[in-house]
């Protein structure tokens, strides 16, 4: 079991997303139940308007972090991350839209995993931890 020092600054080798579609850039923590992912919204990100990070690119965001997941699990087993994909999406909500520079943390805790599919419950806060955007997901291992 290869075991990186976390954080782990470069996660480019733990998710299927390149640039410019990357919504995460680092993990900060990881156990089997629970992933937790920063990124720092820079001026040529794709969800950037009027400086706000739209709705699209938070939920991508939680996404991504589901992924960082599983890519790092399997970087521990030594073995080449699948590429999965958004089942479904339940009851997000967004309270606030980051904006330019500003690095949100995303914090994601795994209700089940079976058969390829997990169930995530997703928090989303600024860099005051205030709680800006919150949901459920399901993520499915494409075969």
């Amino acid at each position: 079991m290869m075991q990186q020092q976390l954080p782990i600054k470069d996660i480019s080798h733990l998710i299927p997303q390149k640039s410019p579609f990357v919504m995460v850039d680092c993990l900060l923590d990881f156990t089997e139940n629970k992933v937790v992912s920063s990124f720092k919204i820079i001026e040529s990100n794709l969800f950037l308007k009027n400086n706000r990070l739209l709705e699209s690119g938070i939920i991508e965001n939680m996404a991504q972090t589901v992924a960082l997941h599983t890519g790092y699990d399997f970087f521990l087993k030594n073995e080449i991350a699948p590429t999965g994909y958004i089942g479904s999406i339940k009851k997000v909500e967004i309270l606030k839209l980051p904006q330019l520079n500003d690095i949100i943390t995303t914090k994601v805790d795994i209700l089940y995993e079976f058969n390829g599919v997990t169930m995530v419950a997703v928090k989303v806060f600024n860099e005051l931890n205030e709680e800006i955007a919150f949901g459920e997901m399901k993520t499915v291992i494409a075969d």
